[in-house]
């Protein structure tokens, strides 16, 4: 999302639990972008409300899986949130190898980017 729309918009990460790391794969094929994930750390939803981020702040979420799709529904009992479910392919578990696996990652990189393109439009960063 900043590499296409910079500041324009504040943009936190939130799942449903803590991994804290970023999936190697995933640095992988991002880094083939120029998107930066190495020291990106996950958070979970309510590990963002105890540090702080207020939810009440944020008009979208955009939820990639249905676990937690279902976590952000329960958000919008106490928070005014728009919850948009983006089916994307969960690349964890598939492909026999690192050349497999890495095919599997970008197929869901290049999901969640023409999905934002879809609904924010082109780029407003100058360096794509």
């Amino acid at each position: 999302m900043k590499k296409f729309y910079g500041q324009s918009a504040y943009v936190q990460s939130a799942g449903v639990y803590n991994d804290m790391e970023i999936d190697g794969f995933s640095v992988a094929v991002c880094a083939e972008l120029g998107i930066e994930l190495e020291r990106h750390r996950s958070r979970s939803f309510d590990e963002m409300q105890e540090w702080g981020d207020d939810l009440s702040g944020f008009d979208l979420v955009v939820a990639l899986s249905p676990a937690s799709q279902r976590r952000a529904l329960e958000l919008t009992r106490f928070f005014h949130l728009e919850v948009e479910y983006w089916p994307i392919l969960d690349p964890t578990g598939l492909g026999e190898g690192r050349e497999a696996k890495l095919v599997s990652y970008r197929q869901a990189r290049d999901q969640i980017r023409d999905r934002m393109l879809a609904r924010f439009g082109p780029p407003t960063e100058v360096d794509q």
